[in-house]
């Protein structure tokens, strides 16, 4: 039975991924701060506590996979934070730069010697990390922290290629969730079903390649 690892899983993008590769027949384990009802049921497993910009959590979240393989590791879990300008909270900034940049990168290290050859690891992005897509402004940290979270999922696809471990930076669309207080285009369950296509058709020949959930291919 092939095993995925989904952060950010109680919720959202997050919760309809686990709902899918629950019906495909998967372990999911579902990686939280805290569990909800919805994700207990689509789970095998909930891994709940964990904060993944705190490292003593990522390291018992390690502990609590040791020996496990990890066919599909999700780095699902994000924070969306507006920031105007003359009114910047720089706190902030760095906040989002930890939860969607460098908290991807911490997870998909600490786990690598879960991943096995033909294992993958996807990234939930945004095309707002796109600089070339950029026409409208605003959301400093949001932009910048998943423009580096391209940039850093780049690189890891490059290092772990010789592994036989691809990787992708997927944009899952304006979805209907809590994080944009449900004022979306698309619902969670028309996201999911994109990604899950781009994630199967993923390979080392397209490894570090950056997608929107509709299948077209991102600028950086």
């Amino acid at each position: 039975m092939k095993h995925v690892v989904i952060t950010g899983a109680n919720r959202g993008i997050g919760l309809e991924l686990a709902r899918h590769y629950q019906r495909e027949n998967w372990r999911v384990t579902g990686v939280c701060r805290e569990s909800s009802p919805e994700l207990d049921q689509a789970a095998t497993r909930v891994i709940a506590g964990i904060d993944v910009t705190d490292e003593k959590q990522i390291e018992q979240l390690v502990i609590a996979l040791e020996g496990e393989t990890i066919d599909l590791l999700i780095n699902n879990a994000g924070l969306l934070q507006d920031d105007v300008l003359r009114r910047i909270d720089y706190a902030s900034l760095r906040r989002q730069m930890e939860v969607n940049a460098f908290a991807p990168l911490r997870i998909s290290e600490a786990l690598l010697p879960n991943l096995q050859p033909g294992s993958k690891i996807a990234n939930i992005t945004s095309r707002m990390g796109s600089i070339s897509d950029n026409d409208s402004g605003g959301y400093y940290g949001y932009r910048a922290s998943k423009a580096a979270l391209n940039a850093l999922g780049r690189s890891l696809a490059i290092d772990v290629r010789e592994r036989g471990i691809t990787v992708v930076q997927l944009h899952p669309g304006f979805v209907k969730t809590r994080m944009v207080n449900f004022g979306g285009l698309i619902t969670p369950q028309e996201s999911v079903a994109g990604l899950v296509k781009l994630i199967e058709s993923l390979t080392l020949e397209n490894s570090g390649s950056f997608w929107h959930s509709n299948g077209e291919e991102l600028p950086w």
